[in-house]
């Protein structure tokens, strides 16, 4: 007998050894990250301790009615509230990994009947007992109970408390993205509203150019009546008074457009947009400083999203392997039993009680452990290359939009310089057209280069402005 039993513990022993057994994790090395460049730019030297991206958005902005926008959108926005959705689903995964932790306790009732053959151990049993002195065991036999019953997985491996730091790094990283969405939003309004004084500039040099093709075509007329000029010149000032009052409403439609979609990014339904136009043409852009690349980390909300989710991927494939491990669970119930529920009064006859302990683990047919587990390792090295993607990304920005800043810097200041010069060929244009010394081809092309010229200006204006709040949001700011 006790060779015997040494037998079953050894079985029992070697059974928990090879339930042990668990594949290893893919080792990952974040070589996007250790090499970071030091600098945005190789011939320049950053400030570390200057970082527009730290500023809030309240100072970087300065327009009331910008500001205005951007407050009611980040009321509003249905995108935003979408994402502050996805954090309480977050968090609530919190909660259910840590309930794991601590013993599950239930209370119930039951009641039953049931009736064994005569001619079985059970049956036989019961006919010769005799519950009382002269009272035999009823047959059918009913059984009534209630009480507490509790179940307790024990986390011997840290295999729960593992998942449970996924679930947090998971919330976390549902924060982050809440953050991004944001940044992202401030950032659109910005964009649109920049955009919209852009259209209403242009709408007022359209409106402008149409007087000035007015009055051209009058001078026109009066040519043609005292023979200084031809129908053709007539029809052609025509025409391009026509075709001028035809971009009219091409530029009265994409304002339309426009505001409306800043009003859904404000979650509202059509409405004005409250704006002052004249001034647009003299806002001077904000000066950027972009601090370190190695600040991205830290400013950057989808970067520290990316890093939290492949933080969360590493537990996941940490978790999953350990259900590779036995696992402990103990159960226990307390409670009142009894064939007839008056007698479930009768303590402590009717008191029932139950203890068990159960080691097991998995041995054979684990496929699906092994899927689990190669998922979740695989995961693990997605969310690296979407952490180092989301870095290098975030580098190519701000080395793009400095650039940028720069050159359109130059461009509009060139623009300005053309714009300025057009002006005064007009004027000079006109008054030779007047005393019959140009022709009217000259005064057309120097008024549609002028036009084309300002709207140019315009849309350089706009860029400057769109670029500054890009960069400002590529360096992580928006959000704070």
């Amino acid at each position: 007998m006790k060779i015997y039993n040494k037998y079953i513990t050894a079985i029992a022993i070697s059974l928990v050894l090879a339930s042990c057994k668990a594949p290893m994790a893919t080792v990952i090395r974040d070589d996007v990250k250790n090499n970071i460049p030091e600098n945005f730019n190789q011939n320049e030297q950053q400030d570390v301790n200057t970082n527009t991206g730290t500023t809030p958005w309240r100072q970087f902005f300065t327009d009331p009615n910008l500001v205005s926008l951007i407050e009611t959108s980040l009321k509003n926005n249905q995108e935003l509230m979408i994402t502050l959705q996805e954090i309480e689903i977050a968090k609530s995964g919190i909660v259910a990994k840590k309930g794991r932790l601590s013993p599950s306790v239930r209370a119930g009732l039951g009641a039953g009947v049931e009736k064994v053959g005569r001619y079985t151990s059970t049956g036989a049993g019961d006919a010769s007992t005799e519950i009382e002195p002269g009272r035999e065991m009823p047959d059918p036999l009913g059984n009534f109970e209630g009480g507490l019953m509790a179940n307790w997985e024990i986390d011997i491996w840290k295999k729960l408390r593992t998942e449970k730091d996924a679930a947090v790094a998971h919330y976390l990283s549902s924060v982050e993205g809440k953050n991004f969405v944001l940044s992202n939003l401030i950032e659109e309004v910005a964009d649109n509203y920049y955009e919209l004084l852009a259209l209403d500039n242009q709408l007022d040099i359209i409106q402008q150019y149409i007087k000035l093709q007015t009055r051209a075509l009058e001078i026109a007329k009066i040519q043609k009546e005292a023979a200084a000029a031809t129908e053709l010149a007539v029809k052609k000032f025509q025409a391009e008074l026509a075709k001028s009052k035809a971009t009219e409403y091409t530029i009265r439609q994409e304002i339309t457009e426009k505001e409306n979609q800043i009003n859904a990014l404000c979650g509202r339904y059509p409405q004005s947009i409250l704006r002052t136009k004249e001034s647009f043409m003299s806002i001077i852009p904000q000066t950027v400083y972009t601090g370190i690349p190695s600040q991205l980390l830290a400013n950057r909300p989808d970067i520290k999203q990316a890093e939290l989710e492949l933080k969360a991927a590493k537990l996941d494939v940490e978790a999953a392997r350990k259900e590779f491990y036995p696992s402990l669970e103990i159960s226990a119930t307390l409670g009142l039993e009894a064939f007839k529920p008056s007698y479930l009064v009768k303590l402590p006859e009717s008191i029932a009680t139950s203890l068990v302990g159960e080691l097991a683990g998995p041995l054979i047919n684990k496929s699906a452990i092994k899927a689990n587990f190669q998922t979740a390792d695989a995961k693990q090295i997605q969310a690296l290359y979407e952490y180092d993607k989301t870095i290098l990304n975030a580098y190519l920005d701000i080395s793009n939009l400095m650039s940028k800043v720069k050159n359109i810097d130059q461009y509009y200041q060139l623009k300005s310089q053309e714009t300025q010069a057009l002006d005064q060929s007009i004027d000079i244009a006109n008054q030779l057209f007047k005393n019959s010394r140009a022709d009217y081809l000259e005064v057309l092309l120097n008024q549609r280069d002028a036009l084309d010229a300002k709207m140019e200006l315009i849309e350089a204006k706009q860029k400057q402005l769109s670029t500054v709040v890009d960069i400002y949001k590529s360096l992580g700011g928006g959000w704070k």
